[in-house]
């Protein structure tokens, strides 16, 4: 059976959410064949998806990363377009078909995504962004977007999510990887995820690299996604932030090293560390309040 879309799911310990997430696609109305990339969870969430349609299976005996398990997924999928969706996400009605009137609106768009909320109906950051430079990452950082009403373009804040929602789709520089819907045309001409991104910021690579090629990206609003975002590294949390942290250095290096000087950059590295090393101190303070009964109630 042919199919219109390929959606591709990274599973990782998503417990019930993994579920939920099929579920939605299931009964969206149409086909879709859905490809769960399972980066050996050890929580029994595969169990759930037995003998559902459409739904095929890929166990990883080891944890290889969201890149790499995207990729996996891509090279099996069979439809023209390719929806990577997070397993703690679910659609709302309407959703998918919002997408596909999107990516149907112009043969040079490549990339599509939708409205991430909250579990409490607010919009969540990133579903709809700028590129996060060095300065723009400094700005956010350092609360100086506050200055944005008086110098908009140089403290500009890379989350448009606070900004008025628009009554359509629009061209951004940056979704999140949380829900992308992407042409399979668009992705033989930039390539696949680069899978020396472990976890976080993978997603940035990829919207910078389909805008150098001229493709286009957009953010569609009516497409409205619940995201519970983060259920699946909640457990680990360090683990987390030193895959986001090294995901960002790798970034910047990649596609700001020749546009910012090096001594900035060598700040921007050592800023990087910085941020890690303080997030480490509060999530073991944080580990240790629990562990003495603190924080309870």
């Amino acid at each position: 059976m042919s199919h219109t879309i390929s959606t591709v799911i990274v599973n990782y310990n998503a417990g019930a959410l993994l579920r939920s997430c099929v579920d939605s696609l299931l009964n969206c109305p149409r086909e879709v064949e859905i490809i769960v990339v399972d980066n050996a969870s050890t929580d029994g969430s595969l169990n759930a998806l037995q003998g559902l349609p459409h739904v095929r299976i890929i166990n990883n005996p080891t944890n290889l990363g969201f890149a790499a398990a995207c990729n996996q997924g891509a090279r099996v999928a069979s439809a023209p377009l390719l929806l990577f969706l997070n397993p703690d996400c679910s659609f709302k009605s309407g959703a998918l078909d919002g997408l596909l009137d999107a990516m149907r609106s112009d043969e040079r768009v490549g990339m599509a995504g939708g409205l991430l909320a909250n579990l409490d109906g607010t919009e969540q950051a990133g579903g709809r962004r700028a590129i996060p430079t060095p300065w723009r990452s400094f700005v956010r950082a350092f609360g100086l977007s506050r200055l944005a009403n008086r110098w908009p373009k140089l403290f500009f804040d890379f989350h448009l999510h606070k900004q008025p929602l628009p009554d359509r789709p629009i061209k951004v520089e940056a979704i999140s990887g949380a829900c992308m819907l992407v042409r399979r045309e668009a992705v033989a001409d930039v390539g696949l995820w680069d899978e020396g991104y472990f976890l976080h910021c993978e997603d940035l690579d990829w919207c910078m690299r389909f805008r150098q090629k001229g493709w286009k990206i957009l953010f569609v609003p009516s497409a409205r996604i619940t995201h519970a975002l983060g259920v699946c590294g909640r457990g680990r949390p360090i683990f987390v932030e030193w895959h986001k942290h090294r995901g960002m250095l790798r970034f910047y290096r990649k596609f700001f090293r020749h546009q910012y000087p090096g001594g900035l950059m060598w700040l921007v590295t050592l800023g990087v560390w910085l941020r890690l090393g303080l997030v480490v101190v509060y999530h073991t303070a944080r580990r240790a309040g629990r562990a003495l009964g603190f924080g309870r109630g």
